[in-house]
């Protein structure tokens, strides 16, 4: 092993060491992040500490490293787990990656909450991160374009755009996405705000006494407190993930479980039936 191999290795336990350290502070403090105080976590006296500037000049660099390891790490949970599904299960694999992006943020609340949370303040966001950013999106779009060549999935002649969107949307599908008719992709982006929407609500406690289980409504009639969002049941918003799958377009033969507005409706608490035609309002 030559000098400059195990100097790059060395580099790279470092980085690690430090961005897991970042990570701790996350979960404790949120985005207010220094290295300085990186360094303290990490036991560092204030001689040594400044060497962490020799692995990120500052706090922006840091922030874009976790950010990007954030975004990269959704973007594998999604592709690995849409993937295993059948390429003729269009319907099976859009649900899957839906589920996929849930069970991450789940399991990492807070990164999470750094990438769809409240921006940092004085932090903007480098080039760097738009192609980790871009993993999910691209994995929902190619469904949507897989749907549109095997001729399951077209554009609605009665869809209609807001005005200042045709434009966007042209320009869109024209640069990054050509061949995909305009009012698929639409749908396609709406159902992706659905997507990310329901889950910061459930992540951030907005579904708290609104979504629950039967054993936590039961719970709550005995004015017992009603469990963490992040804790409940995975079965929570199984029937908005559902909806999102529905409004797209028939994308497999017959309906499943929980895919019509009708039946999500009648499984959700009165209070949160707005969600069942939502999804159906955002593409009319």
């Amino acid at each position: 092993m030559t000098a400059a191999s195990i100097r790059s290795r060395v580099r790279a336990e470092m980085m690690g060491e430090i961005k897991a350290a970042a990570r701790r502070h996350l979960a404790r403090d949120g985005a207010n992040l220094s290295l300085r105080a990186v360094a303290r976590d990490m036991g560092m006296v204030s001689s040594v500490s400044s060497a962490l500037y020799r692995y990120f000049p500052g706090r922006d660099e840091l922030l874009t490293a976790l950010i990007i390891d954030a975004y990269d790490a959704l973007g594998q949970a999604v592709e690995q787990t849409e993937s295993a599904v059948a390429r003729t299960d269009l319907r099976g694999r859009w649900l899957a990656a839906c589920r996929a992006v849930r069970d991450w943020a789940l399991a990492n609340p807070h990164e999470y909450a750094l990438i769809y949370g409240s921006p940092v303040p004085g932090y903007k966001a480098p080039p760097d991160t738009v192609g980790p950013a871009s993993r999910t999106g691209i994995v929902l779009i190619a469904i949507l374009a897989d749907g549109v060549a095997a001729g399951r999935l077209t554009a609605d002649p009665g869809d209609t755009e807001p005005t200042g969107v045709p434009a966007d949307m042209a320009l869109l599908v024209a640069t990054t996405f050509p061949g995909l008719p305009e009012g698929v992709l639409l749908r396609g982006l709406g159902a992706w705000i659905h997507l990310f929407g329901a889950v910061s609500f459930e992540l951030f406690g907005q579904l708290t006494n609104v979504v629950m289980t039967g054993g936590q409504r039961q719970g709550r009639s005995r004015r017992t407190a009603t469990p963490s969002p992040v804790r409940s049941s995975r079965a929570a918003l199984r029937p908005v993930m559902a909806s999102t799958s529905a409004s797209i377009g028939p994308l497999a033969a017959g309906p499943l479980p929980c895919c019509q507005s009708t039946s999500v409706a009648r499984r959700l608490t009165p209070a949160i039936r707005f969600f069942a035609p939502m999804s159906r309002l955002l593409f009319l």
